[in-house]
């Protein structure tokens, strides 16, 4: 190695640190002639080329190698691509590539700036895995023209890296989660490391700032690590970012307290020497880290190393033009010359632009030159886009029997308990390829017999750090939801459990999520993965205690919004119930599964057997609470969700004391999705199927867990929809008793009978001669009960005992 790497390893974190020598805890090199003119020069042709393509494919259609000059009709109809990132993003790629070759180093690259898509295929054509994936993309004249004309038109490959872009596990459509992603990608993979570039932009975003805690929760011992390269490039669609606002002293600082060792690259100069003693430097603390967690001597509270690379924005584009900066200001984010399909000026320009390149010197007939691609890993398994990790590393989980842990019919059992033992047995049964990410609430949500056998995995206590656990509680829904993405693209399978009304935070990144599983699914090369699996428990009917603020069942609704092909959401009725649908919901894969249920124990309805085959159905008849069993019904009463499920199941009970003369039959769904109008969903029933359940044409009465304006949108299509009546979730709360919410929002026990009275009194003339009698007494009970509740401050003590008939 020409260059001698000098550092400051580990620096102190002191309090009383003076402004002025902030800067001493910044890690110093000598970086001058630190590569060699072999490796220097191949560094350059390697970033020299990627550049060139990464332009070309914004802007050309034709003569992509600029071997004539270049004419109006070479220019694409429609401009489409973000220059500003690309020259950042090659410059990692192209180091990234000469560590791989000489270390051997197993990396996945994970880009931040997800508009960066024109640097990502750049580099991975030159490096011929674009070919391998895509065998019209050869390593040739026809496969760069293929690449640079095909870019961000239709059919082509867009200007977000995708699920279709071999390599990617994160698109960063939607800017401040690539940390996350990236922590969750290391974890139980102690060999990988992912080189992670956070834009300035994005390190604007609340997800990422919290992300920056997330190695505080990376076991060394059983863990790869994230190697996070903050480019600040100082500019953001039309403004300047933070980070470019902030000197060196600052962001020193900044990244000091989060707990890092902090190396600054910012001589543009002299970049690729510093860039390459940056990362050599950034290895090397890596592995001591490791090496000291995995010989039994781990250092408390490791400082990993965060590199930050300063270059100009839009670096080697056009300087200027007509009197205005382009490079190294806002101006170069998306197309440097916009106007180059009309404007002789500007496609001038461009054509002085793209031949500064001299794309001659890199390619002969299409092909790069043996400079260009000697920092290339010859081992194809080992290229950056050609890890297996990103598309094909899926380790099924061993669910334990689910009857093991069954409550016995008839018992009152919390679901969450019920499903945390079975949760304890997946823990040791997959010690290396399940973890549950937890925003604090585990325990809260009656889900620690996990904790019997594992623990949480928080590395930055020093009075108690617990290594190896299972479990990732922080108090960030996005730093879980990040690190649940990466851990499950990369082949393992997680569980997000969460109180009901928080999951909604993470709203946008699940679909974002769902949008790029999509894709992979329909992109051929890429193998199935695990599911995203949200446990959604402590729910409104429970949350009486906490008031209105985390009383929000919106996210089932969130879900139902997502491709058919993807979206599952269950309300399994009781523990058994639940034990079902958690054991099948870790076996599956590609899916997003909500599965809502209650942590208050409630009654378990169903034998397993008659639990499996309820929940291999989706729905069915409860004939123990219907009337003869639910033959020639007058009404059809429809529970969906625990404690909702409940009161239909009370109101039944209250209906055979109170109106005799009126036939019930009870319904429960488990599975939201086979009510979806028929063909609209992989579960729905057939018409025959609903019409067998619900009756062809006597009035159903929902009790929906959610809000009602969801469940109208699922029914929408299926026949004489004008005898259905839903009450759900009515955005009514506020701290109360159990009961008063059921009452508020119109699922009580009482809002059923009167409901079944007046579509019972449709169709029996013995329920319609008395019905207004009967149902102003039930409202009478109703209101009997809220006077007891707002006289006394609680429910009465035999409101939620098991019904009898």
């Amino acid at each position: 190695m020409p260059g001698q790497i000098l550092i400051q390893a580990n620096p102190p974190a002191d309090p009383s640190l003076l402004p002025d020598s902030v800067l001493e805890l910044s890690v110093k090199l000598n970086t001058k002639n630190y590569l060699s003119d072999d490796e220097l020069k191949s560094i350059k042709m390697f970033r020299r080329a990627a550049d060139y393509i990464a332009a070309a494919m914004i802007f050309l259609n034709h003569n992509v190698l600029v071997e004539r000059d270049i004419t109006h009709d070479d220019i694409k109809s429609r401009l489409l691509g973000h220059w500003g990132t690309c020259p950042g993003l090659i410059m990692v790629y192209a180091h990234l590539n000469r560590l791989i070759c000489k270390t051997g180093l197993e990396a996945l690259y994970v880009v931040g700036p997800g508009h960066g898509a024109p640097a990502i295929l750049s580099c991975l054509w030159l490096e011929d895995s674009l070919s391998t994936f895509y065998p019209e993309n050869t390593r040739d004249l026809k496969g760069l023209h293929k690449l640079i004309a095909g870019f961000s038109v239709p059919g082509g490959f867009p200007s977000h890296i995708n699920a279709g872009t071999p390599g990617a596990i994160h698109e960063g459509g939607e800017l401040g989660y690539a940390l996350a992603v990236s922590f969750g990608a290391i974890m139980d993979n102690p060999n990988l490391v992912v080189a992670c570039v956070v834009g300035d932009g994005e390190a604007e975003t609340g997800p990422t700032a919290t992300a920056w805690n997330g190695f505080k929760y990376i076991d060394p011992k059983e863990s790869g690590a994230v190697l996070p390269i903050v480019h600040v490039n100082g500019f953001k669609i039309s403004e300047r970012t933070i980070y470019g606002t902030m000197d060196n002293k600052e962001l020193t600082a900044l990244f000091t307290g989060h707990g890092y060792q902090v190396r600054i690259i910012e001589d543009v100069e002299d970049i690729d020497n510093d860039l390459a003693a940056s990362m050599d430097w950034a290895l090397v603390e890596i592995k001591k880290i490791q090496a000291a967690a995995r010989t039994g001597t781990p250092i408390v509270k490791p400082r990993w190393p965060v590199l930050i690379l300063r270059t100009p924005k839009g670096l080697g584009g056009p300087k200027a033009f007509r009197g205005e900066l382009i490079e190294g200001s806002f101006h170069s984010h998306q197309v440097p010359l916009p106007g180059a399909k009309t404007s002789d000026e500007e496609l001038a320009a461009l054509q002085v632009w793209l031949r500064s390149y001299r794309p001659n010197e890199l390619f002969t007939d299409g092909v790069p030159v043996p400079e260009v691609l000697s920092i290339v890993p010859e081992d194809v398994e080992k290229r950056l886009g050609q890890k297996k990790e990103s598309f094909r590393a899926y380790t099924p989980l061993s669910v334990p029997e689910w009857r093991d842990f069954c409550a016995k019919q008839g018992s009152q059992e919390s679901c969450m308990k019920a499903v945390g033992r079975l949760l304890k047995g997946v823990v040791k049964e997959n010690p290396k390829s399940f973890r549950i990410f937890s925003p604090d609430e585990l325990v809260s949500n009656k889900l620690d017999a996990v904790l019997d056998e594992t623990s949480r995995n928080f590395q930055w206590d020093i009075e108690s750090r617990e290594n190896g656990g299972r479990v990732i509680e922080i108090l960030s829904e996005h730093t879980c939801q990040g690190m649940l993405q990466g851990y499950t693209l990369t082949g393992r399978t997680g569980l997000f459990p969460s109180y009901e009304a928080f999951l909604g935070i993470v709203q946008t990144m699940m679909v974002q999520y769902s949008k790029f599983t999509k894709m992979a699914a329909e992109t051929p090369w890429r193998q199935p993965c695990g599911s995203l699996n949200y446990l959604e428990t402590s729910t409104w009917t429970r949350q009486e205690h906490n008031g209105f603020s985390h009383q929000n069942p919106a996210f089932i609704g969130a879900v139902l919004n997502l491709k058919s092909r993807v979206a599952r959401v269950y309300l399994p009725p009781d523990a058994n119930c639940f034990l079902s649908t958690m054991a099948h919901c870790l076996r599956a894969k590609d899916y997003v599964n909500l599965m809502v249920g209650s942590k208050q124990p409630t009654p378990v309805w169903l034998s397993p057997e008659d639990a499996d085959k309820h929940c291999v159905a989706g729905a069915s008849v409860w004939k123990f609470a219907s009337v003869d069993d639910g033959v020639n019904p007058d009404v059809v009463l429809v529970g969906i969700g625990v404690e909702v499920t409940f009161e239909v199941i009370a109101a039944a009970a209250l209906l055979r004391k109170q109106v005799p003369e009126l036939r019930v039959r009870v319904v429960n769904v488990t599975d939201l999705m086979i009510l979806a109008a028929n063909g609209s969903h992989p579960h729905a029933l057939s018409d025959e199927a609903f019409n067998s359940l619900f009756t062809p044409d006597k009035p159903i009465h929902f009790n929906y867990h959610g809000y009602p304006i969801e469940l109208k949108g699922l029914l929408f299509g299926r026949p004489k929809l004008e005898r259905v009546s839903i009450e759900g979730y009515r955005e009514e709360g506020t701290t109360t008793s159990p009961f008063d919410m059921m009452l508020c929002n119109h699922t009580s026990r009482y809002d059923v009978a009167a409901a079944a009275i007046r579509g019972g009194a449709l169709t029996n003339p013995k329920v319609a001669v008395s019905a207004h009698e009967h149902e102003s007494y039930i409202k009478h009970l109703a209101a009997k009960e809220k006077d007891y509740i707002y006289a006394n401050g609680k429910d009465h003590e035999n409101t939620f005992d098991t019904p009898t008939f």
